[in-house]
């Protein structure tokens, strides 16, 4: 087949018209369908980064809004294998204007930086978010989006608690994972609230001395709050992440359901045109078997041009598909693995691979009947 290939590519191409639309419609669906799988990889079968494989996050069994009691973090401390416990709330809020969105947690200060290594900042920096109450500490996109520099004030008015808080911005930290959150001191938070609303905790993250550990931990915490009042739910930081689009419902089944769809489309599509360029040319069919060619060979012709244009159709999507991941990371988001999409060697090759055999697959019939129609009958076909 290879001696083919040039009266393939040229075959390929002889209505140009209609070969752009087919490439065209073939890369818009083959684009769509390599931002799902892109999604679809990051979300199921992403990687944790060092930091992240050592970080677990214990939450209320019941609920992710129902806190638990801030004494927990004495008998978490005592579980062999944790490192650091640390407490992190989730603030909400508004900050000017309800459209303005990032994350805002009230944390401890001084367990911070040893729970998240990659947060990269200056020792002033550092120091003076830890050392005084009333300071924050902004990821470098929230500063260069907002126009915020070290020593400006913020002000957040609260929504889930009913205050308002005045913060002075002493620390901006660089992460390649989230720079997008806003970190303030817990205590600050509990002074702003009455003596009843005080000493809870909605999450505790918790460092483990090694990756080995951190399966024995999550058992060993939960095992200590079994038959308490306020049981707990401690998962690695990367399933606590996932929760999140538990929330959404059933995700997987939701973008395999659209993955399916769209590649029934690319086949419809496909199957149409190839059918059509099929139809037109038996005459030539039968003129080329005068001329010695076999049924393999115009099998194989007619085949390798769908591919071919299935093919180009694929590359140009993978280029778009690429495209609109970049602009996915550069967008706010709280589910984290969406700052890190990004269309992998495997899942491009697997868009490829798709658009080829749906090219194949979508012209087998018409090109075996045209391969298979016997001479005389082709040449006596007059359209």
């Amino acid at each position: 087949m290879i001696r083919y290939l040039p009266l393939i590519f040229k075959n390929a191409l002889r209505s140009r018209r209609r070969s752009i639309l087919t490439i065209c419609s073939v890369a818009a669906s083959l684009c769509l369908l390599g931002v799902l799988m892109a999604i679809y990889h990051a979300f199921y079968f992403g990687q944790a980064t060092p930091a992240q494989a050592l970080r677990l996050v214990a939450r209320n069994r019941i609920s992710l809004a129902t806190v638990m009691p801030i004494s927990y973090r004495q008998k978490i401390q005592q579980v062999p294998g944790v490192r650091e416990v640390m407490i992190m709330q989730w603030f909400g809020g508004v900050y000017k204007d309800s459209k303005n969105v990032f994350a805002r947690f009230a944390i401890e200060p001084s367990r911070l930086f040893t729970l998240y290594p990659e947060y990269i900042t200056s020792e002033e920096e550092k120091k003076a978010f830890i050392r005084e109450r009333s300071a924050c500490m902004i990821g470098r996109a929230i500063a260069d989006k907002y126009n915020i520099k070290l020593g400006d004030r913020m002000t957040l008015t609260g929504d889930i608690f009913p205050v308002t808080m005045e913060f002075t911005v002493r620390a901006i930290y660089d992460s390649a994972d989230n720079n997008e959150t806003m970190y303030f001191n817990l205590d600050y938070l509990f002074e702003s609230l009455s003596a009843r609303r005080r000493d809870f905790a909605g999450t505790f993250v918790i460092l483990a001395d090694n990756p080995n550990s951190v399966s024995g931990i999550a058992k060993a915490v939960d095992d200590t709050y079994r038959n308490a009042t306020i049981q707990t739910r401690t998962e690695t930081e990367q399933a606590f992440q996932l929760g999140f689009i538990s929330f959404l419902g059933n995700v997987k089944v939701f973008l395999l359901s659209i993955c399916g769809a769209v590649t029934f489309t690319i086949l419809l599509v496909s199957a149409n045109t190839m059918a059509m360029s099929v139809r037109e040319r038996v005459r030539e069919v039968g003129v080329l078997k005068t001329l010695g060619f076999t049924n393999a060979s115009i099998l194989g012709i007619i085949l390798g041009e769908a591919a071919f244009l299935s093919l180009i159709g694929g590359v140009i999507g993978c280029i778009l598909a690429s495209g609109l991941t970049y602009l996915v990371r550069q967008a706010p988001a709280f589910i984290m693995q969406l700052k890190t999409l990004n269309l992998e060697p495997s899942v491009a090759a697997l868009i490829l691979l798709v658009g080829v055999i749906i090219g194949v697959a979508s012209s087998f019939i018409p090109a075996w009947n045209a391969s298979r129609t016997p001479i005389l009958d082709s040449l006596r076909y007059s359209g």
